[in-house]
C-alpha cells in the first residue's frame, strides 16, 4: 500500500502524523489506502505516489506515512496552468459547512465561534447562533446560508453556514463557489442520509476539498466504522477523484466542544478540527494584479444601506467610493459606486477601505445588484459565469383572498401587492420561480418542495400579507413523448413495531423499498424508498399517525422518471359549512359525530369554510351555526353538552391536507380552509 487516507480501521501499524497534528494522535487506529477500499467496492484504480502532495498547504511537510488530505486535480491543474499570473493568499480559508438536516453543523459552528473567542467571557450566547431568523428559531431548521470568520493562528478562516433540508438546496449551491473546502457533517448512528448525498455531490463538482466531520461521536450507539465506510462509498458513487476520495476524518462531539483524530481519544477542544481546516483545505487561488471580479452569491437588506451583495473577490483590488461596471451573463454592463466594504470578523461586518482578492466581503452602494452578476472593473472588467442551480419541482397557485372576511386582518390585500412581494422573492430566492396565472389576480409559484414554498407563505403572513394558495402539484415533463415525473428518494427512520403500517401506507402512494438496515441499539429501523414526488404530498402527517409520532422522514429529489400511475392521498372528505355566523356548543355537538372537528364553539365562519374533516369518502355540507329553540317548557335537567377537542392544524398541515377543489386561506392571524368558489360554481 502506498497511499494512506483519513479513513481509520484496524488494519495496519499507526501513522506518523504531521507535527501539528501529534499531540492528537491514537497510536491504536491506523489507516487503510484508498485502493484497498477500491478494491472492495469493485472499483481498480492506479494509487498516486506518496511524493504527490497531499495538503495544499505548503508550509506542512508530509513524510512517508502521513495524515494525508483531499486535493482535487482541478485545483492542481488550474495553479500549474496560472502560475505566472496567479498566487495564494496563505492566511485566508473560505469554507462551507455542509450536511444533512438534524445532522449538528449549525451547533458545531457555535462551537467553532465560542472557542475562537468571538465572544466576551461574561457575554450570554444563545444556542444555534447561526439561526438567526425567528422562522428558524422556532422549526429548528437553518433556512438561509450565512457568513461569518474566526482566526485561528493568524489565518481567518470564513465560514459559511448552509441548509439542511433538501427544499433549500439552492441556498447550498449558489455559496459553494465562494468557498475552496467543505466540512462534510455526518451523524456518528445515522451516517450518509439523502441531503448528504446531494450536497456532496454539488461540492464534488465543483472540485472542493472535502473533510469529513463525523458528529455526535458521544452518542451510546454510535457506529464510526460504519459511518466512514458508508461515506467512502458515496464518494465511489458520486464519481470523485482519487485525490478527493483521500479524504481527512475528524471526530468530534459539537455539543461538547471536543474533536479528535480518532473517535475514542477526542482533544479537550476543537483544535483537531481547526488544524485540519489549515492543513487540508487549498488556499484561495487569485490573481491579485489582474481586472477586479466578484461574483454576486447572495444578498441582504439594510433600512440605512439598501442593498448589500455579498461574494467573494476572485480577482483584483475593491476600493470604497470607485467606480465599477456591473455585468451580467448576457453581456449587459452598467456602472455603479461602491459607497462603502465590509468584510467578515468574528461574528459580525467590519467596515473597510479596500479588500484584497480571495477574501469575501459586502458591498453597498448598488441598489439594483442582482445574485449571479459580476462587480467587474470599470475598463476591462468582464463577466463571470453566472450560478446556476437545479429547477423546481412542485408548484402552487397564488391569489388574492376572496373569502367574506377579507380585509379584516391583513394590511396588503390586493393583487398588485400580492404581485410585487412574489416577484421580489426571486432576487434573493434563486431556486425558485413565479409566473403569471391564467386571470390577473392568480400567480403560479415554483419551488423544490413544499417546505420551500411553505416558508414564503409564512414569511409573507408574518409581514402583512392575505392572499389564498391552491394545494401543490407537481411538475411533469414531456421527452420524447413519454410523460416524465419527478421522483424522490425518501428514509423513513422508525421503531421496528411500527414497520408493518408504515411499509403499507409507502407502498399504496407507490413507493419502492431499495433498502433496509437497522440503525443502532436503539431498536430502529431504517428504510430507503424511491417514490413519485406526488405519493409525499400529505404523507408526513400519516406517517406521524401510524407511527405515533416516532417516526422521521427526509426526502431528496432523485430524479425524472415514467407516470408511475393514479395515488390516492387522501380517503375522507371534508365538513363544510353551509351558513355565515358564530358556532354554538349545541350546533357543534350533533357536528362531531360526523367526524373530527377544526374550530370551537364562538368562532366566526362563512359559507363554504371546511370546518372539519368527514369520517366517510365525499363532502358534507353542516349547519354548525344553529342555536337552540327558546321555549317556555322546562325541563327537571339540562342536557350536558361534551365536546371533543377540535384539531389544531399548522400551515403545513393545511397544505397538505387540502385538495383539488380546496384553497388555504392566509392572512397574518388566521389559517382556514375552504372550498375553491370557481370550482364549485362549474360544478
Amino acid at each position: 500500500m502506498e497511499m494512506a487516507i483519513g479513513i481509520r480501521t484496524s488494519l495496519g501499524p499507526s501513522p506518523r502524523l504531521p507535527a501539528s497534528a501529534n499531540t492528537y494522535r491514537n497510536p491504536r487506529v491506523a489507516p487503510t489506502s484508498v485502493c484497498f477500499f477500491k478494491e472492495i467496492l469493485g472499483r481498480r484504480v492506479s494509487c498516486p505516489s506518496l511524493n504527490s502532495r497531499g495538503c495544499s498547504n505548503p508550509k506542512v511537510r508530509l513524510r512517508r506515512t502521513t495524515t494525508r488530505c483531499s486535493t482535487t486535480s482541478t485545483a492542481k491543474e488550474a495553479a500549474s496552468v496560472s502560475k505566472k499570473k496567479s498566487m495564494t493568499r496563505r492566511d485566508v480559508r473560505n469554507i462551507a459547512i455542509v450536511a444533512h438536516v438534524d445532522h449538528g453543523k449549525t451547533t458545531l459552528v457555535d462551537a467553532m465561534l465560542k472557542q475562537a473567542k468571538v465572544f466576551r467571557d461574561n457575554q450570554t450566547v444563545q444556542e444555534r447562533i447561526m439561526d438567526s431568523n425567528d422562522l428558524e428559531r422556532e422549526r429548528g431548521i437553518t433556512i438561509l446560508s450565512k457568513n461569518t470568520s474566526i482566526s485561528y493562528k493568524g489565518t481567518k478562516i470564513n465560514i459559511i453556514d448552509t441548509p439542511g433540508h433538501s427544499d433549500f438546496g439552492g441556498e447550498v449551491e449558489r455559496v459553494l463557489n465562494m468557498v475552496e473546502g467543505v466540512l462534510l457533517v455526518v451523524d456518528s448512528v445515522e451516517g450518509p442520509m439523502p441531503q448528504t448525498r446531494f450536497v456532496l455531490k454539488k461540492a464534488l463538482e465543483f472540485g472542493h476539498a472535502v473533510v469529513v466531520v463525523v458528529n455526535k461521536i458521544d452518542r451510546p450507539s454510535a457506529r464510526p466504522d460504519f459511518v466512514i465506510n458508508s461515506t467512502f462509498e458515496l464518494f465511489i458513487e458520486l464519481n470523485a477523484t482519487d485525490e478527493q476520495c483521500d479524504f481527512q476524518v475528524i471526530y468530534a462531539s459539537g455539543i461538547k466542544g471536543k474533536a479528535g483524530l480518532s473517535p475514542d481519544n477526542l482533544a479537550d477542544d476543537l483544535g483537531p478540527l481547526f488544524e485540519a481546516i489549515l492543513r487540508c483545505i487549498p488556499e484561495p487561488s487569485i490573481n491579485k494584479d489582474g481586472p477586479t471580479q466578484m461574483l454576486v452569491s447572495n444578498t441582504e437588506y439594510d433600512e440605512h444601506k439598501g442593498k448589500i451583495a455579498i461574494g467573494r473577490l476572485h480577482a483584483g483590488v475593491l476600493q470604497k467610493g470607485t467606480e465599477v461596471k456591473v455585468c451580467t451573463s448576457d453581456d449587459t454592463c452598467r456602472f455603479a459606486k461602491i459607497s462603502e466594504l465590509f468584510v467578515y470578523e468574528n461574528f459580525s461586518r467590519v467596515p473597510v477601505e479596500q479588500v484584497q482578492a480571495g477574501d469575501i466581503c459586502a458591498v453597498c452602494g448598488i441598489n439594483d445588484i442582482m445574485i449571479g452578476e459580476t462587480i467587474a472593473d470599470k475598463s476591462s472588467g468582464k463577466a463571470l459565469p453566472t450560478i446556476r442551480v437545479e429547477e423546481p419541482t412542485v408548484r402552487m397557485s397564488f391569489s388574492i383572498n376572496t373569502s367574506p372576511f377579507v380585509g379584516r386582518e391583513g394590511k396588503y390585500v390586493t393583487s398588485r401587492n400580492l404581485r410585487d412581494r412574489l416577484y421580489r422573492e426571486l432576487e434573493r430566492n434563486l431556486a425558485m420561480k413565479v409566473e403569471d396565472g391564467e386571470t390577473s389576480d392568480t400567480f403560479i409559484v415554483s419551488g423544490r418542495g413544499t417546505l420551500h414554498i411553505t416558508i414564503l407563505i409564512e414569511n409573507m403572513r408574518r409581514e402583512g400579507y392575505e392572499f389564498m394558495v391552491g394545494p401543490p402539484k407537481v411538475i411533469n415533463k414531456n421527452i420524447d413523448d413519454k410523460l416524465l415525473e419527478p421522483f424522490e428518494i425518501a428514509t423513513v427512520e422508525l421503531p421496528e413495531e411500527y414497520m408493518g403500517p408504515v411499509v403499507e401506507l409507502l407502498g399504496k402512494r407507490r413507493g419502492q423499498m431499495f433498502d433496509m438496515q437497522g440503525v443502532g441499539s436503539e431498536g430502529t429501523s431504517l428504510i430507503k424508498y424511491k417514490i413519485p414526488t406526488r405519493g409525499l404530498l400529505g404523507l408526513r402527517n400519516a406517517i406521524l399517525t401510524v407511527s405515533r409520532g416516532t417516526a422521521v422522514l427526509n426526502t431528496v429529489f432523485d430524479s425524472y422518471q415514467p407516470w408511475a400511475g393514479d395515488i390516492s392521498t387522501r380517503d375522507q372528505g371534508s365538513l363544510v359549512a353551509f351558513e355565515e355566523g358564530s358556532t354554538t356548543s349545541y350546533a357543534l355537538f350533533s357536528a362531531q359525530e360526523r367526524g373530527q372537528l377544526f374550530i370551537s364553539p364562538g368562532m366566526e365562519v362563512y359559507r363554504g369554510q371546511i370546518v372539519g374533516i368527514h369520517q366517510r369518502p365525499g363532502d358534507l355540507s353542516l349547519n354548525v351555526c344553529k342555536k337552540k329553540a327558546a321555549t317556555n317548557v322546562r325541563s327537571n335537567k339540562e342536557q350536558t353538552v361534551v365536546l371533543d377537542s377540535p384539531l389544531s392544524y399548522s400551515l403545513d398541515d393545511c397544505i397538505e391536507y387540502i385538495q383539488e377543489d380546496e384553497l388555504v386561506e392566509i392572512t397574518p392571524l388566521s389559517i382556514r380552509m375552504c372550498k375553491n368558489p370557481k370550482l364549485t360554481k362549474k360544478r
